[in-house]
């Protein structure tokens, strides 16, 4: 019984997994492979994750004000995790 709770609590996890955790990888990863540093380096990664935020968006059908502080709250959040 705790297996089978194990498990399904393993597969929920996996399945919950925001996307913003990957693209917050990939925004980082293309930063490295351009070599970027410094005021560059933050540029790039606000645009990449409000390009990514604003995917995440579109998929939920946002739109107006809704998009827009979607897009501010995830962009504010994903620049956070990064940092830290």
């Amino acid at each position: 019984m705790i297996k089978t709770f194990a498990l399904a609590s393993l597969a929920l996890c996996l399945v919950g997994a925001p996307t913003l955790a990957f693209a917050d990888d990939a925004c980082m990863t293309q930063s490295m492979d351009k070599k970027l540093a410094g005021a560059a380096k933050t540029s790039f990664m606000t645009k990449c994750e409000r390009t990514a935020c604003e995917g995440q968006a579109t998929d939920k059908k946002l739109a107006g004000a809704a998009k827009t502080s979607f897009v501010k709250k995830c962009t504010s959040d994903a620049l956070k995790a990064a940092t830290m």
